[in-house]
């Protein structure tokens, strides 16, 4: 039995109408930090990603010895690489194959630069025991673009049995940063995971939010965390990516925005992904985030809600299948406050099994 809602909660404020309605215009095109547009049209549900500023200069890996066999360690020569190139910036190469990197060593990207993957490239975690490691790592830099290929973390491989912060990519502290067209999978942690970054590590100094991030055509698939988590961060933007079959240690969410304290999220938009399969909620809204919108999306088949939201105020649940999940389709609970969910199709969830393990974490 199918059931739609319709626009249920009635004591939405005034004060966030003009938020409510531009998420849900017919056409929409933002302004994104740094000059960059995406332009989004509602009846075609595309996002254009923007290119980000860099120079002209091109180089690859394997020009600088990368071997790309998936035997030798090849994070030396991807870090030479980036750092070869000029002030301006430019272009890194990855061609086909089978690069094995070392995420204890995190692989830092740098500031007006784009790792442009092969179709056939794929960058494969070597095994390591740390609570902490990163395949790519994009901290305190902006105008970056990562595309292509896919990252293989080392979560059937892992040699310790702690920690969860094993990501295939971090955004820490980053801004106008794209991630378009890859796919990242078996992480220790997360598939992505964006987040504030203190300057320096020092802990007198406010962290740094990640602000201007777009993810487009992303799959993040069989991670140990989640899919992706958006932590202390500005304008982030996720369109057309798959965020499936997480499971190995809590909250095991497709996506969690969830900002670490003193940390806010501000201003996430959520469309036209799909959210299936994954052993806590599909979407978990938590605490210290905002205006959040999640359109257009399937969520189904996980085993907690298909949205969760606790603790968070101003958001849009709208136009949205949402279907199978063990748990009820929509939970809004401990304080979330002027929430609007409309026009979504609800069928089939809670009936699949009733409290489900693991499912329902809600951090508290």
């Amino acid at each position: 039995m199918r059931h739609r809602t319709a626009d249920p909660f009635a004591h939405v404020v005034a004060s966030r109408r003009a938020f409510l309605r531009g998420s849900i215009g017919a056409s929409v095109s933002l302004a994104l930090l740094g000059g960059a547009a995406c332009t989004m049209s509602a009846s075609a549900a595309t996002l254009v990603p923007p290119s980000r500023a860099r120079g002209s200069a091109r180089t690859s890996v394997r020009d600088h010895g990368a071997r790309g066999d998936g035997v030798h360690d090849d994070s030396a020569a991807f870090q030479r690489a980036i750092d070869a190139l000029p002030d301006d910036g430019g272009t890194v190469e990855v061609p086909a194959g089978t690069y094995l990197i070392d995420p204890t060593r995190r692989t830092s990207l740098r500031s007006r630069m784009h790792l442009q993957l092969a179709p056939d490239a794929q960058l494969k975690a070597k095994p390591n025991a740390e609570q902490r490691a990163y395949v790519l790592m994009a901290a305190l830099v902006s105008d970056v673009e990562i595309s292509g290929g896919r990252i293989l973390g080392d979560r059937d491989a892992h040699l310790g049995s702690t920690g969860e912060w094993g990501h295939g990519i971090a955004l820490y502290g980053a801004s106008r940063v794209t991630v378009r067209d890859i796919h990242v999978s078996r992480c220790w942690g997360d598939g992505i995971g964006i987040g504030g970054k203190r300057p320096g590590g020092k802990k007198k100094l406010a962290p740094v939010p990640s602000q201007d991030i777009v993810l487009s055509g992303v799959t993040c698939t069989g991670n140990r965390r989640q899919g992706l988590t958006i932590g202390h961060s500005r304008d982030v933007r996720v369109h057309d990516c798959e965020f499936s079959d997480t499971a190995g240690t809590l909250p095991q969410c497709g996506i969690d925005i969830e900002p670490d304290a003193p940390g806010t999220a501000v201003r996430a938009h959520i469309e036209n992904c799909v959210v299936r399969g994954n052993r806590g909620s599909g979407i978990q809204i938590y605490k210290r985030s905002s205006e959040v919108t999640v359109k257009g999306c399937t969520i189904e088949d996980n085993r907690g809600y298909g949205v969760l939201a606790i603790g968070t105020t101003d958001g849009l649940i709208v136009d949205n299948l949402i279907r199978g999940n063990g748990l009820k389709g929509i939970g809004l609970r401990g304080g979330t406050r002027n929430y609007q969910a409309s026009r979504n199709d609800l069928a089939g969830n809670r009936l699949r099994q009733r409290n489900p393990p693991d499912a329902e974490r809600g951090n508290e």
